[in-house]
């Protein structure tokens, strides 16, 4: 493990954990939280009906996110070094790049999120690629 602290992807890994945190609580607390995190009325409709769906894809998230949590960390030097660490940071930072900049097509795939929503996620999301870029610039060398 690395002694010189990466509080980029520290704080990466913390964002991305937070998300995941999320996904889980849709799980827990169904509908309203589906809702308010923007996954549309047509999932909260599924989810009150019993549909597996929802929960399926709000797991899946969760483990993505805390897989991509544990990458953070490991390019961090917080825990050892993951299998192809600055290959999957890389990946990591474009997928949050491009769900914040290429939000106008998927408002034509989900039209029930409001452009409030879309702007802020899409906010959030660049602001998450930001802090990945900046935490793999200062460790490109050591991964």
């Amino acid at each position: 493990m690395n002694t010189e602290r990466n509080n980029y992807l520290i704080a990466g890994a913390a964002l991305s954990g937070f998300a995941a945190l999320l996904h889980l609580g849709c799980v827990v607390f169904g509908a309203p939280w589906y809702r308010f995190l923007g996954a549309g009325e047509r999932v909260a409709r599924m989810d009150l009906a019993g549909h597996w769906l929802p929960t399926a894809m709000a797991l899946a998230m969760a483990c993505l996110l805390s897989v991509w949590a544990l990458y953070a960390l490991s390019g961090a030097g917080v825990i050892r070094k993951l299998p192809y660490v600055r290959l999957a940071l890389c990946f990591i930072t474009a997928i949050y790049f491009l769900r914040g900049l290429a939000f106008p097509p998927l408002i034509l795939v989900f039209p029930d999120n409001s452009t409030a929503f879309w702007l802020a996620s899409s906010a959030i999301c660049v602001l998450f690629g930001v802090v990945h870029l900046l935490g793999l610039k200062q460790a490109w060398w050591k991964l």
